[in-house]
């Protein structure tokens, strides 16, 4: 898949992000950048977001593991 925007490869992370502010039920998605762009939120919080809401059991993202902040691995301090 393909940011319908910029035409980069869309992650897992940018799919689940664009679920989770636009629409569940979505079969185009942006990636990330554009998203944050669009809804003018700085990329850090959108990771910030991202951990927030895989913490609280969000499923449009893959699942924590034991030693997991929440963070993708990429991400993390």
């Amino acid at each position: 898949m393909q940011c319908e925007k910029c035409g980069r490869d869309l992650t897992v992370w940018d799919v689940g992000f664009y679920k989770k502010l636009v629409n569940r039920g979505a079969t185009a998605f942006c990636c990330m950048d554009c998203t944050c762009a669009h809804f003018r939120i700085e990329k850090g919080r959108a990771w910030e977001m991202i951990r927030r809401f895989r913490q609280s059991g969000c499923t449009l993202f893959p699942p924590l593991g034991e030693d997991d902040t929440g963070a993708p691995p990429d991400k993390r301090d």
